[in-house]
């Protein structure tokens, strides 16, 4: 895979150290693909947005979702119940996990379920007042305001 060089993105722009750092790890060849448990990421509305993770086998208990870093983090932990069973074929996973699920800046975790063996963790994106577009009224020159007045 071809590795590229995001030093000039440090140089010439502030402010954007995370989104080089999260280009970075997309971009990385180390990184192993991983694909346990299954997911899906889905747009619910207009700035909504849900993670559902397959966790089969999971109880509530057994997991936990956790927002670190500007990340949300879920991980899950069977606890050891195997003892005295004999398993002629084991296709249900039940390894221990975590995926971690890189969040953009204002999108906060509004809440997480868990339904029919499916955890759903609910997103929401919340711009703030200050960076939402606005119109500035043009002043008029004082001067101009008082001849008006006449």
């Amino acid at each position: 895979m071809r590795n590229f060089d995001l030093t000039p993105l440090y140089r010439a722009s502030v402010g954007f150290d995370r989104m080089a750092d999260v280009l970075d790890r997309a971009l990385a060849a180390d990184l192993p693909q991983h694909s346990y448990p299954p997911y899906n990421i889905e747009k619910t509305g207009e700035s909504t947005y849900r993670i559902s993770i397959a966790v089969a086998g999971f109880s509530a208990d057994e997991l936990s979702v956790e927002v670190k870093d500007g990340a949300v983090i879920v991980a899950g932990r069977k606890a050891a119940d195997d003892e005295g069973r004999t398993f002629l074929h084991r296709g249900i996973a039940t390894r221990a996990f975590e995926r971690k699920f890189t969040l953009a800046d204002h999108v906060r975790v509004d809440g997480a379920s868990h339904v029919d063996g499916m955890l759903h963790i609910d997103l929401i994106r919340e711009i703030p007042e200050a960076l939402k577009p606005r119109r500035i009224e043009i002043a008029k020159p004082a001067k101009a305001v008082e001849k008006l007045d006449s």
